[in-house]
């Protein structure tokens, strides 16, 4: 009996307390499969998640706390459709160039405006703090996740496809030359001949305008509600554990660091 009763507590004991905030669309429809299982096997999940959404819905398996934000679904809807329909339009590269940044422009905006009103949601952090949580798990490509993982000081596990700009790269000194690393969108492969690696290199330099006006907003935002300077690199280097949605089959292999687990790829159910 006593053995039973021991058991019994290791069990209660090895359930924890997850926070959960996510980006909408595509990622969540592979996140939602990870916290049915994880609600299922005794943990309890709490996803935060605007008022306005595309795909996270309330579920059975886990607690939901919406917050409120400026915008309509529709004026949601508009400007997602209107970002992904410049990827296959054509033109020159400074035409593309000139709507990839103001698509991503607009979109950082809705972002950084969500995590505002989240950040601002004085009852809300409350309850958050109150909470006592055993880690956040977030993409980091909306950076509010991992903003309220350094205010509650727990630790951030990151469930990522990729950050634009190669900015997971350099957060978790992965190595990526130029040389040797195809860049996304340029239809290289790993063996170049020199004039290849030329553009592979010269590929990155738009990156670097393009990062730095699109994460720039939430460094400012998460400076001011954790009352520090804070840099994105600075958030984004916190993370414990990264839960990489990388499938080898389809991409490039490249050298990975111990806490980077790759965990599969396609935003769908698992079969």
């Amino acid at each position: 009996a006593l053995v039973l009763l021991l058991l019994s507590l290791l069990g209660l004991a090895a359930a924890g307390k997850l926070l959960v905030v996510l980006v909408d669309r595509s990622p969540w429809l592979s996140m939602r499969e990870v916290l049915d299982i994880l609600g299922q096997r005794g943990h309890e999940v709490v996803v935060l998640a605007p008022e306005v959404t595309m795909r996270i819905k309330p579920s059975k398996t886990f607690v939901m706390k919406m917050y409120s934000v400026p915008y309509t679904q529709e004026d949601l809807k508009k400007e997602f459709q209107a970002f992904f329909h410049f990827s296959f339009e054509q033109g020159s590269f400074l035409e593309r160039f000139v709507k990839a940044y103001q698509g991503i422009k607009r979109i950082t905006n809705f972002g950084v405006s969500s995590c505002g009103h989240l950040l601002q949601n004085k009852e809300l952090i409350r309850y958050l703090e109150e909470s006592k949580f055993d880690a956040v798990l977030t993409d980091p490509v909306l950076l509010c996740g991992a903003i309220l993982a350094k205010h509650l000081s727990v630790p951030a596990v990151y469930f990522l496809r990729g950050i634009p700009c190669g900015l997971d790269f350099e957060a978790t000194q992965c190595p990526r030359p130029p040389s040797y690393v195809p860049r996304g969108f340029t239809q290289l492969t790993d063996r170049m001949t020199f004039l290849q690696r030329v553009k592979n290199l010269l590929h990155d330099i738009p990156d670097i305008f393009l990062c730095d006006f699109a994460f720039e907003p939430y460094s400012k935002l998460a400076s001011e509600f954790l009352q520090q300077d804070v840099t994105v690199q600075d958030l984004l280097r916190q993370a414990s554990v990264w839960l990489l949605r990388s499938e080898f089959v389809l991409e490039y292999p490249r050298p990975l660091m111990p806490n980077i687990i790759p965990i599969g790829g396609a935003n769908c159910a698992h079969k």
